[in-house]
């Protein structure tokens, strides 16, 4: 019993020196990023959200964080999408395939964006329309409040490219563009 005791002393000292050390001033650590019911960013104490929007480089899609002062709406990350790069991004070699392209209104009904696309000056598919089709609905979709996007023009479904080349005339996710993503 005796023996048993001893024992049983000697690993209760063992394992209480194995805590965590003390500090001998106190410490600043970091706060996790916390996340809403939504699955949105909480704008953090500086009032500032991460919006990730896709731009391009070397004709491909990359997905470039950018702070917002709060969590946006599909209607404004659409807007941001449009203004372009900011000049820190350009000089980083990022740029936008949207140049061209007139986006007239934004609709979200059940998870699904659907943009509304100006009259196309042609109607003959750009090398850089994936790019820009790809722009926008991997932006939109790697927001929580957007499961997928399709496109109209003049009342009508738009065909629109996929990354493999395909026409798409439906529903578009991110996985549409997966050959495109850096």
């Amino acid at each position: 019993m005796r023996r048993l005791l001893v024992v049983l002393l000697t690993l209760a000292l063992t394992l209480a020196g194995c805590g965590v050390p003390l500090d001998s001033s106190p410490r600043s650590i970091e706060t996790p990023a916390r996340i809403d019911a939504s699955g949105n960013p909480v704008p953090d104490e500086a009032g500032s959200a991460v919006l990730r929007l896709y731009l391009v480089r070397d004709g491909r899609l990359v997905r470039v964080p950018r702070r917002v002062t709060t969590v946006l709406g599909p209607r404004q990350q659409l807007a941001i999408l449009l203004a372009g790069p900011t000049a820190e991004e350009s000089a980083d070699g990022l740029t936008s395939a949207l140049t061209t392209m007139t986006v007239t209104d934004v609709d979200l009904l059940d998870r699904r964006a659907t943009i509304t696309i100006g009259d196309r000056p042609d109607q003959l598919v750009r090398s850089d329309e994936v790019l820009a089709f790809g722009q926008i609905v991997c932006t939109l979709t790697s927001q929580t409040e957007v499961g997928t996007v399709s496109f109209i023009s003049g009342g009508e479904p738009l065909r629109v490219p996929r990354a493999d080349g395909s026409l798409a005339d439906g529903a578009l996710t991110i996985a549409d563009y997966n050959g495109l993503l850096d």
